[in-house]
């Protein structure tokens, strides 16, 4: 997003944090009530339109949201919805977007306070590996002409009782409704928001053999120390991999055989 569109999405992820900072918010259900509202404003293009109209008042628009969406979601979702239409937006799309972004968080800040952000975290990430190395998963995942309902039953046929509810949820809300999106690129948008609700980058590790505990920790103190912030580890095996070690922070691939930070990483890890 660019200009008044990233300044709305600012004061949009600051307002949602205010919000359940507060215990007696319920993350889940707001969660669901924002998707409901990305999923409306996707459908009715004129509608978006209108909200993110320049030439009509903040208050004008807001008092739409809340004679549209009142008694139809709760309180607490239209005076979020109310406040982003009161910003300014450099195109209709990016309101939808930041709307599913917020109830993305909204659903891992849940899952932050039942103790399973962490789990959902690695199990996002291995659901990826999982669908970028099986094809016919894939293909069936993204089949457009498959039913929601078909899909939402394969998933819960794959993740139901062997994974967190908050990674179902997440997952069957991006294969049931991708928006343009492809499926590895949702999966890994998801990732990083996981790791930014524990204001942690992600580090994608591959290794030639499998880190040992000690190593692992002693690989993310490492790279914390380098990047300033708290490192989470994701972590995979290929014994092909160059150096014996790759990692990739963001857009920045470290290659353990060619870099002199990532050396001197192996060096703390071996000391």
């Amino acid at each position: 997003m660019h200009g008044a569109s990233r300044e709305a999405l600012t004061a949009a992820r600051e307002r949602l944090d205010a919000l359940t900072d507060s215990t007696s918010v319920d993350a889940g259900r707001l969660a669901d009530e924002l998707a409901a509202v990305t999923a409306l404003l996707h459908r009715e293009v004129g509608l978006r339109r209108v909200l993110t109209d320049p030439a009509q008042s903040g208050e004008a628009k807001a008092t739409l949201v809340q004679r549209l969406l009142g008694g139809q979601v709760g309180g607490t979702a239209v005076d979020l919805v109310s406040g982003m239409v009161r910003s300014r937006w450099s195109q209709p799309r990016d309101l939808v977007d930041t709307l599913e972004e917020l109830a993305d968080v909204a659903d891992l800040t849940a899952a932050q306070r039942g103790g399973t952000l962490d789990s959902v975290e690695d199990e996002l990430f291995r659901f990826g590996r999982i669908v970028s190395s099986n094809t016919g998963l894939r293909a069936a995942l993204t089949d457009r002409a498959a039913t929601a309902s078909a899909k939402k039953e394969l998933l819960r046929r794959l993740l139901g009782g062997r994974a967190a509810a908050t990674t179902e949820r997440l997952v069957t809300r991006l294969v049931t409704a991708p928006r343009g999106r492809s499926l590895e690129a949702g999966l890994e948008s998801l990732t990083k928001l996981a790791a930014d609700r524990r204001n942690r980058m992600v580090a994608v590790v591959t290794s030639a053999v499998p880190l040992s505990d000690t190593q692992r920790q002693r690989l993310g103190a490492a790279l914390a120390k380098l990047y300033g912030r708290q490192m989470h580890l994701n972590l995979d095996v290929d014994p092909d991999v160059l150096g014996g070690m790759r990692v990739q922070v963001g857009d920045e691939v470290i290659n353990g055989s060619l870099a002199d930070r990532l050396e001197d990483a192996a060096r703390r890890m071996a000391s």
